[in-house]
């Protein structure tokens, strides 16, 4: 188990000279009026190959690349974006689409995204 666990990540670690490399994502953060969005393209996948998850308060972008050990095929995931959502997230409606052959991923904007002012004053007893 071991040994193929460090074969594995032998594999990882050389996986660009031995799989003839890999393409280089495009990544785009733009910040609208109402949300933000990432647009992700990866040369030579389709948009519908990148996959997007959200654990634990964290946005992970990804793709999975397709690794031969030992005769056996295993998929690993070639990370392009991973971040933790900003408390100005409505995190309930995060939503992603498929635009000109590239993964839009739309986080909009909830009310605390301008700020929360008040004003405390300290109760006496």
């Amino acid at each position: 188990m071991i040994k193929s666990f460090k074969k594995l990540l032998t594999s990882v670690d050389v996986l660009n000279t031995i799989n003839g490399g890999i393409s280089e994502p495009f990544l785009s953060l733009q910040e609208q009026d109402s949300a933000r969005e990432i647009t992700v393209r990866v040369p030579g996948l389709t948009s519908e190959s990148l996959q997007t998850e959200i654990v634990n308060n964290t946005l992970t972008i990804f793709y999975m690349i397709p690794i031969n050990i030992n005769g056996q095929l295993m998929l690993v995931p070639q990370i392009i974006y991973n971040k933790t959502i900003p408390y100005f997230i409505n995190t309930a409606k995060i939503d992603f689409l498929q635009r000109d052959h590239e993964l839009v991923v739309r986080l909009p904007f909830n009310e605390l995204r301008d700020g929360s002012t008040h004003r405390m004053e300290l109760d006496h007893d």
